[in-house]
């Protein structure tokens, strides 16, 4: 850990104030005191040794006021780490918000970490929510199931093109059924592109074992979550979308009216003002891309099957067109899924014999997953 520690005078009284310029090997620290004196900079490896160091050296200086940067996910060992110590307090910054880093015209570690000790010393600082630990574990499971299936569409679209090529037509319907797997296996190709066929397949079994793994494991979870059952009550909302809903959410109560959410997800249009006129325009998109994903996704068929709100898809999509039309059905369902979380209520739309379905869908996946 490299540091550079330097006295201003008087030793530094009460809280100091830290700023910490994230990166993949190595932070830049800067601490200043109440008055905004320096106290010192220090540079340190983005390792549990190196963090650790930093925190013991953050002890000699009794309680601190400490701002990072929402860096992907390179925040996460330090902020959980700094936050063992109660005499800390770890705030994480909205880098969105946080535009007068962005915009210096003099750009570096040192003073990237200057200016965030400062701005945390001005209590100036836009704060990002934390979710718990148990939250950002649901998360990356939830997610991870999201890439692997993505990267299945990106694999089968690859076959398909592959086939196209040599003109070949599947035999099929489900070409990544049983039997279209073994037509493909057994169909002729140039020796190149009958390898990279196979590589092809082999990946996609691999990745589909994994979605298994996943999908019973949240299947699991979900059975023990009261509030997936809520959820559910949702046409287009199943346990895996309840369990990704409720993770990126996290603490409804946060929220203090559903506008306040539906902007977290970015789904409120954007509104400029000029000369006494305001304009609406398309959704900000500035938000959980999650949770507008499987907004979006729910509201595909909550459009169709959903009786409350097929009549408003109707007549949306006959004024402005079908995409604006599925937005506004992912708004209204938010609004709605705010209202049931906050009150715990069921769904006023709610129909029955589907919930029941989707409830014995769910054992028969807990079921099997017990038995393995």
């Amino acid at each position: 850990m490299k540091a550079s520690m330097q006295s201003k005078g008087d030793e530094s009284e009460g809280m100091i104030n830290v700023g910490i310029d994230i990166h993949k090997r190595r932070c830049q620290a800067c601490l200043k005191d109440e008055k905004g004196r320096m106290i010192g900079e220090v540079s340190f490896p983005r390792d549990h040794d190196g963090i650790a160091s930093f925190r013991r050296l953050l002890q000699n200086h009794g309680e601190a006021k400490i701002v990072l940067e929402s860096t992907g996910n390179l925040w996460v060992p330090i902020y959980d780490q700094l936050t063992d110590n109660p005499a800390n307090r770890v705030i994480l910054a909205n880098p969105r918000k946080t535009r007068i880093i962005a915009e210096a015209k003099i750009k570096n570690d040192r003073m990237d970490a200057r200016v965030l000790a400062d701005l945390v010393r001005a209590d100036l600082v836009a704060e990002s929510y934390v979710p718990s630990k148990e939250v950002r574990e649901q998360r990356a499971l939830l997610r991870q199931r999201r890439s692997f299936v993505e990267d299945t569409v990106a694999i089968k679209n690859r076959i398909h093109s592959l086939l196209d090529r040599h003109n070949l037509q599947p035999q099929y319907s489900d070409l990544f059924g049983k039997h279209g797997r073994e037509w493909l296996c057994s169909i002729e190709l140039p020796s190149t592109e009958k390898t990279i066929l196979d590589v092809e397949l082999k990946q996609l079994e691999s990745l589909e074992a994994g979605i298994r793994t996943l999908t019973e494991k949240i299947a699991v979870e979900a059975a023990e979550e009261p509030r997936v059952k809520l959820l559910m009550g949702f046409t287009g909302i199943d346990y895996y979308s309840a369990m990704l809903l409720l993770a990126e959410i996290g603490d409804i109560k946060r929220f203090s009216s559903p506008k306040k959410l539906v902007a977290y997800a970015g789904l409120a249009p954007g509104m400029r003002s000029s000369a006494g006129k305001t304009v609406r325009g398309h959704i900000t998109k500035e938000g959980n891309k999650y949770l507008r994903w499987i907004l979006i996704e729910a509201a595909q068929h909550a459009s169709r099957f959903d009786p409350k709100l097929q009549g408003f898809y109707q007549r949306v999509s006959a004024r402005r067109g079908r995409q604006r039309a599925i937005v506004g059905v992912a708004r209204k369902l938010l609004v709605s899924i705010y209202h049931v979380l906050n009150r715990n209520e069921t769904y006023h739309g709610q129909r029955p014999e589907l919930l029941e379905r989707k409830i014995r869908n769910l054992q028969r996946i807990v079921d099997s997953s017990l038995q393995e």
